[in-house]
């Protein structure tokens, strides 16, 4: 046993994973390597050939590199509960006219979980994944933290991590540049790996075509919410959609029909099959409820708290005032946000840190 101790790494085949897990073996860890299959490709119905976390190239390029450096490698097979969990999630979210976001509930309620019980298994004290966050203990709480490198920061996909998650987690690369990853794998004999281009599709939606997915997948979809009514914010029909489940807050390509000025989805009425255009101001807004609170930097929100916002991954944040209400925050904005999206995940940060995450809920006039 390493005077480290033993830690479960999640390795994916690619570069970010299989550096982090190389990283802790020459620091003296007793490295364990897991790689979880999610999904099988094949049955997406898509176009295109394999890419991705969930193929069978990345499980051995994983087992490889494990094998090359004298740590065992497993395959844990999850596709049940990612199935049953994160995909239904992902349909039901687009038939109530929300926008999912199902690598945060993936990670949050399924891979985490995972790693956990199978490092309980395993006698393993940490669990470690490749991705670009920081963690430390301060006040007796486990603080996300974002990366040195702000351009691959993962805290926002992060943020529905629990204490005990935080607490037995190591991210090797937290501190470290993509630049610096890749050239340390280059030096490491991983070539290939370190001139791999990187995925950034929703692994079970490996064409970025969710429009078929969901056609493939909903039986009769198409069908049932053909022919529904464009309409402006008063009610004027202008046109006729393909289906509110194909159409997004803020999406203006796509639509189908000429106004002569840019208009976008502004608003999505799954009961009445309407999808609300409007012009790009109308995407503004300056209140926003959140639900399904994890708290990380503290406890609780605090009436007046400030914090900067981000509604989306690539989202700069914006300054803004948080007050607790029942059952989550109330989010008041210092300035206007465009393309609130509901089913989407606001995140708080306090300077790098992650004071909480939660659901957004809907936008508030």
């Amino acid at each position: 046993m390493s005077r480290k101790g033993k830690v479960l790494v999640a390795m994916s085949g690619g570069i970010d994973s299989t550096v982090a897990a190389l990283m802790l073996n020459d620091q003296g860890y007793e490295v364990v390597g897991i790689t979880m299959k999610t999904w099988d490709y094949a049955s997406a119905g898509g176009g295109k050939k394999e890419t991705g976390c969930c193929n069978l190239d990345s499980f051995n390029d994983a087992r490889m590199a494990a094998v090359e450096h004298g740590f065992p490698h497993y395959v844990l097979d999850i596709r049940e509960e990612f199935g049953s969990h994160v995909i239904e999630n992902f349909v039901e979210e687009y038939i109530a006219g929300r926008t999912p976001n199902p690598c945060v509930l993936c990670n949050t309620h399924i891979k985490w979980v995972a790693l956990l019980k199978r490092a309980d298994a395993l006698s393993c004290d940490f669990i470690a994944t490749g991705h670009y966050v920081k963690v430390r203990e301060e006040n007796s709480r486990f603080v996300l933290s974002k990366a040195r490198d702000l351009t691959k920061d993962q805290s926002y996909v992060l943020w529905g991590l629990g204490q005990e998650c935080l607490a037995r987690s190591i991210y090797p690369l937290g501190d470290m540049l993509k630049t610096e990853v890749r050239q340390l794998a280059f030096d490491m004999g991983y070539k290939e790996l370190a001139a791999k281009s990187e995925s950034f599709e929703i692994c079970f939606v490996p064409d970025n075509d969710y429009r078929g997915f969901l056609k493939r997948n909903v039986a009769g979809l198409e069908d049932r919410v053909k022919g529904g009514n464009f309409t402006l914010a008063d009610g004027t029909v202008v046109g006729k959609h393909n289906g509110y489940p194909f159409y997004t807050i803020g999406q203006r390509k796509g639509l189908d029909i000429a106004f002569g000025k840019p208009m976008f989805v502004t608003n999505i009425l799954p009961e009445t099959n309407t999808v609300v255009l409007g012009e790009i101001q109308e995407l503004q807004k300056n209140e926003m409820l959140v639900r399904g609170l994890n708290m990380i930097k503290y406890a609780a929100i605090t009436p007046g708290m400030t914090a900067i916002t981000k509604i989306r991954y690539r989202d700069p944040g914006m300054e803004s005032i948080l007050t607790p209400v029942p059952g989550g925050v109330h989010v008041d904005f210092l300035n206007s946000v465009s393309s609130i999206a509901p089913g989407q995940s606001a995140v708080f940060y306090e300077g790098d840190d992650v004071i909480a995450g939660g659901v957004i809920q809907k936008d508030v006039h």
